[in-house]
């Protein structure tokens, strides 16, 4: 999750039940959860702006038309479908049932297979490209690392990203600060553990970063829907989820009178290129 540090609100501005104080979700189920919400993800997740793409591209040494390209953890298919209209021949590979399902039904005409950043159902040395949205930090890089190697053919590159919170943003800081205090999230770290060492501890990989700052203007309830679609929301108790996005949606109002929302992304690149 890109999920989203301000002064405190003054004490009582917060309502909000805390969480019961419970074992906190597993690696696994946050994964896993986003199976459920797939419509819902597909309906509100932001996109990815052009200047991505053309960064991988520029990255990579080569264009995307006519490159043989795997999108690995397509979820429901938002980079994949971006990445085949910029003319690559794109395969998916998702490893979850209602994820995929959403897939099939929005985008039958690209071929998905079920499989994980583990182990790779695909060919040795098939690929010109490999690409991770969202996706990387539910593989463990020791062995999604030698995976993407082995599928990538000579001077082919490994491509990660993530749709991160503009946290220089008044209100998204704030609003940053409120996820943290209810859910124990911290947004900031979150952000600064999307880096070289992290997606590859190793080492093995020569990572280029590259950061690309974009916005979308949408209305308060479809911004919401968005957030909500996290794992995190996703994996708590429902009657404390819909307490909080309630409470932010009125502090949304705030900000935001008119209804629409404008969220600001940094979508982070970290792209590694195979020797030739």
């Amino acid at each position: 999750m890109t999920t989203h540090p301000s002064a405190p609100h003054p004490a009582g501005a917060e309502t909000t039940p805390k969480p019961p104080t419970t074992e906190p979700p597993t690696r696994s189920a946050r994964a896993h959860s986003f199976n459920t919400a797939a419509a819902q993800y597909a309906a509100n997740r932001p996109s990815y702006p052009p200047a991505l793409f053309d960064a991988v591209e520029a990255l990579a040494g080569r264009p995307l038309p006519g490159s043989r390209v795997a999108d690995i953890g397509a979820g429901t298919g938002i980079a994949t479908a971006l990445l085949q209209a910029r003319g690559a021949n794109v395969i998916a590979v998702e490893p979850g049932d209602g994820m995929a399902a959403r897939f099939r039904s929005t985008l039958p005409a690209i071929p998905i297979i079920r499989g994980t950043g583990d182990d790779l159902p695909l060919a040795d040395a098939s690929l010109d490209l490999v690409t991770y949205a969202q996706a990387w930090h539910w593989t463990d890089p020791a062995r999604s690392v030698p995976e993407a190697l082995r599928v990538l053919r000579p001077g082919g590159a490994l491509a990660l990203w993530w749709n991160t919170d503009a946290l220089d943003v008044p209100w998204i800081a704030e609003a940053a600060a409120r996820t943290e205090r209810h859910f124990g999230i911290d947004v900031a770290a979150e952000k600064r553990n999307v880096n070289a060492r992290a997606a590859d501890p190793t080492g093995r990989l020569d990572f280029t970063r590259r950061t690309v700052r974009w916005s979308r203007r949408i209305p308060v309830d479809t911004h919401l829907a968005n957030i909500g679609s996290h794992s995190v929301f996703l994996v708590h108790d429902e009657e404390h989820t819909a307490a909080f996005l309630a409470e932010e949606r009125e502090h949304l109002l705030k900000t935001f009178p008119d209804g629409v929302v404008e969220e600001v992304y940094e979508v982070v690149l970290l792209l590694a290129k195979t020797p030739a």
